[in-house]
């Protein structure tokens, strides 16, 4: 998507008493400040904010973490995503399986091009 992203996790353990997806908001952050600023990059400039805690901000302070306690919130979740770059307002693609950084060609046509994805049902 051009503005957000949709990840379906399993979280093996806690970090520490932060919440999985605030580990990971951090983590990343982190990661996306440490390559901006190693090339140098104009885009950093775009995630410039004016707060004491911070200069740079990546992620929005609400993310919507569910949790999927049963497989048919698995499935629906994982069919949202999957056809999501499909929808009007973002009509990125006709099919699910063309847009490039979702897994549903993994599931659909067996595509490893990110070879960390693991199957859900396995």
């Amino acid at each position: 998507m051009p503005n957000h992203i949709h990840i379906i996790w399993e979280c093996k353990a806690k970090n520490g008493k932060e919440m999985p997806h605030a580990s990971f908001m951090k983590f990343t952050g982190h990661e996306f400040l440490k390559e901006l600023r190693a090339i140098d990059s104009p885009l950093l400039n775009k995630f410039k904010v004016d707060r004491n805690s911070r200069d740079h901000q990546f992620w929005q302070k609400n993310a919507l973490p569910i949790i999927m306690y049963d497989r048919k919130i698995l499935e629906q979740k994982l069919d949202y995503t999957h056809l999501n770059p499909l929808q009007s307002h973002w009509n990125l693609v006709t099919d699910p399986n063309d847009y490039y950084f979702s897994s549903c060609s993994f599931y659909e046509q067996g595509d490893n091009r990110f070879d960390w994805l693991t199957h859900l049902w396995m």
